[in-house]
């Protein structure tokens, strides 16, 4: 969430180039033959997703005669990468790419059309939501969940045992949050070394990941359902901000909140040194062995239940000779031994709500809630979305800044800006 390269204006010149090389004409279907008949096919997919996508990749390349060919590209390199290949009649058989991102693809014509194969999975209705909506465009269905991260609440529970809270009870409401970490800072903040929170308070994407998740449990939005008009200068996003602005006044927060970016925002809960904190589900298998950690849906200021549902989406390009080998291993990446014996035997999210619970994830408790959270979860779509909320540049970090940091009086002017950005076209 942190880093994403905005190369919309790149991308906008695609549907020209695509309609030239044909591209912007394909139906569903592609080259006849049979699906596992020994084809090659080619993946794209961002340095963000190697690790699930390799092991994805590797599993179905040792059961099948099709063998697909991948390729990770650098995050920030990765948009123009897809912009150039576009524009080249050049893309992969298949890419993967930011959910975020994905509208702007399919609005331009980069996806096949695979709404009538999607439609003959029996699982289909367990598809994660979220990831579904923002890869339908005109109620067309171009893509599948790929790798999923959520947001959620991780606390420390040896920490809290230290600090006379019950280390078996996270908060269940933003303002248990507040009070449990503060409680963490009086209690064992004194060496310096401890904190009651964090979080990354120069990076629009770390705002949208973890703030974003509690305005929904609230009953709130963030934009129009159209994304183009901010709702951010108003409860309950004003309340969520006041929260963590008081947070960050009273020294709760570590002291490099105000000037963490993003690259470093998750290191420091690992060590032991905060209470609690938002963090991306995907690190929970990377944590100390030794460590006892809670997790816990993040809520709205008096409860409710929300994440931002994250990660990737992938899809077959539209200019594919080999649609049908594609969609075999794309359709075979959202089937039960794929989601199970590769996602879930590794601790990752899975695409399918029906497979929440399974044999891997019901040995530990905590993934068979993140698992259950994608239900519960939202993606929030803008075709403007890099550039307004991402950004560094952008007027939400600037918005979001003034909002902990600074003068609530400059949000009204700062919420005119938000508008314009996403009203852009």
């Amino acid at each position: 969430m942190a880093k994403r390269f905005s190369a919309a204006i790149a991308a906008g010149l695609l549907v020209t180039a695509l309609a030239a090389c044909g591209g912007g004409e394909q139906t569903e279907g592609g080259a006849s033959g049979a699906p596992d008949s020994g084809t090659t096919i080619t993946m794209w997919t961002r340095a963000a997703t190697q690790a699930q996508s390799q092991r994805l990749v590797d599993a179905y390349n040792k059961s099948h005669k099709n063998q697909v060919k991948l390729t990770v590209i650098p995050i920030d390199n990765y948009q123009p990468r897809i912009a150039a290949a576009a524009g080249a009649g050049q893309l992969p058989d298949i890419f993967a790419a930011d959910v975020i991102f994905v509208p702007n693809y399919t609005s331009q014509g980069l996806y096949l059309d695979i709404t009538d194969r999607i439609a003959k999975l029996p699982f289909k209705d367990s598809l994660a939501a979220s990831h579904m909506k923002l890869g339908t465009y005109e109620n067309r269905m171009y893509t599948l969940p790929h790798t999923l991260d959520l947001s959620v609440w991780f606390w420390n529970k040896d920490l809290y045992k230290k600090a006379g809270l019950d280390p078996e009870k996270g908060p269940t409401t933003l303002k248990e949050f507040a009070a449990q970490a503060t409680t963490v800072q009086d209690k064992l903040g004194k060496d310096g070394k401890v904190h009651g929170t964090f979080f990354g308070g120069n990076c629009g994407g770390c705002y949208v990941f973890t703030f974003w998740p509690s305005v929904w449990a609230a009953g709130g939005q963030v934009m129009n359902e159209q994304g183009t008009k901010s709702l951010v200068n108003q409860s309950p996003m004003t309340d969520v901000f006041q929260t963590y602005k008081d947070l960050y006044a009273k020294g709760v927060s570590g002291p490099t909140t105000k000037e963490e970016q993003g690259a470093t925002w998750t290191g420091f809960f690992p060590k032991g040194e905060i209470g609690v904190m938002p963090m991306p589900s995907t690190t929970l298998g990377s944590m100390p062995a030794d460590m006892n950690i809670g997790v816990t849906p993040i809520a709205g200021p008096d409860g409710g239940q929300s994440t931002f549902v994250g990660g990737d989406s992938i899809g077959i390009s539209a200019t594919t000779k080999h649609a049908d080998a594609a969609w075999d291993f794309l359709s075979w990446t959202v089937g039960d031994e794929a989601q199970v014996e590769v996602l879930a035997k590794n601790k990752d999210v899975l695409a399918r709500t029906d497979l929440a619970s399974n044999k891997y994830s019901e040995a530990d408790p905590r993934v068979v809630l993140i698992n259950s959270l994608v239900a519960k979860g939202q993606t929030p779509y803008a075709l403007r979305f890099g550039q307004t909320f991402n950004d560094p540049q952008g007027p939400w970090l600037r918005f979001a800044r003034e909002a902990v940091f600074g003068d609530p009086a400059k949000l009204a002017e700062l919420n005119v800006a938000i508008d314009k950005s996403l009203a852009q076209s």
